[in-house]
């Protein structure tokens, strides 16, 4: 047995090269962590902050492609926080994924903190407290917004970025209104924004969004993305964009 893993957890292998300790019982990663990592446009120099790391899939995505330089990963629960650096050292990245278990709420006012990120990126919780809840607690956190809601978190990311910074997000379309309304509200002028469909007959199952702090007003909605080629033949065949996100390329709506 790997002598990195522990009881109940496996290793799975990505793109890039990155093996990912997971705990098949608590929290994997999925469809949008994979896109949120092709999405982030690269910025090879920069010092990002990822708020809510759960395995650091995105953030070891990111540096695995040089997209940016350096991480902190914030993570608030301690098991996850741990299994970030478990998966740093795993990757060879000590140097330049660091994880820090924190509320991002208490982190983003810490003074050496403030203004001091390139990139924030994040997949935050998509549903509300109120509602049905998942029995597992590490779950529940991660889906729903226990630890902050969208204007919370965008409020922390807006702190954490220096003038002119960018800010990535996946989310549901249903609370588009809310990220919207949240970005503005903070001074993350969306720019750039693209809907994921599983295929061409179904509506958008999620959004992908660059927002710049303190930007001017002027944004953009790129050609929709999606995943699947044909609506109806099993097994599905993804299309052309999405292998190319499965094999860890840039998604084209990102830089075009």
């Amino acid at each position: 047995m790997d002598s990195f893993l522990q009881k109940r957890e496996r290793i799975d292998d990505v793109n890039c090269n990155i093996r990912l300790a997971q705990n098949p019982d608590g929290l994997t990663f999925g469809t949008d962590a994979l896109l949120l990592a092709s999405y982030v446009r690269a910025r090879p120099g920069a010092a990002a902050v990822e708020i809510g790391g759960g395995s650091g899939i995105v953030s070891l995505l990111c540096l695995s492609r040089n997209v940016v330089a350096s991480v902190d990963c914030i993570e608030v629960q301690p098991a996850y926080a741990a299994l970030i650096e478990k998966n740093s050292a795993m990757n060879g990245m000590q140097t330049r994924l660091h994880a820090f278990c924190d509320d991002v709420r208490h982190y983003a006012q810490l003074p050496d903190r403030i203004g001091k990120a390139d990139v924030v990126f994040c997949n935050p919780p998509y549903m509300k407290t109120t509602g049905l809840k998942n029995r597992a607690p590490e779950k529940n956190i991660a889906r729903h917004e226990v630890f902050g809601d969208i204007e919370e978190i965008t409020a922390a990311a807006a702190r954490l970025l220096r003038y002119g910074g960018k800010f990535f997000c996946v989310y549901r379309p249903d609370r588009i209104v809310d990220l919207l309304a949240a970005l503005r509200k903070n001074r993350l002028e969306p720019k750039r924004m693209t809907l994921v469909h599983a295929d061409t007959a179904t509506p958008p199952c999620l959004l992908l969004l660059e927002a710049t702090r303190g930007g001017r007003c002027s944004a953009k909605v790129t050609r929709p993305l999606f995943i699947y080629r044909d609506p109806h033949p099993q097994p599905r065949i993804y299309t052309e964009e999405m292998k190319g996100v499965m094999r860890g390329e840039p998604l084209p709506q990102a830089t075009e």
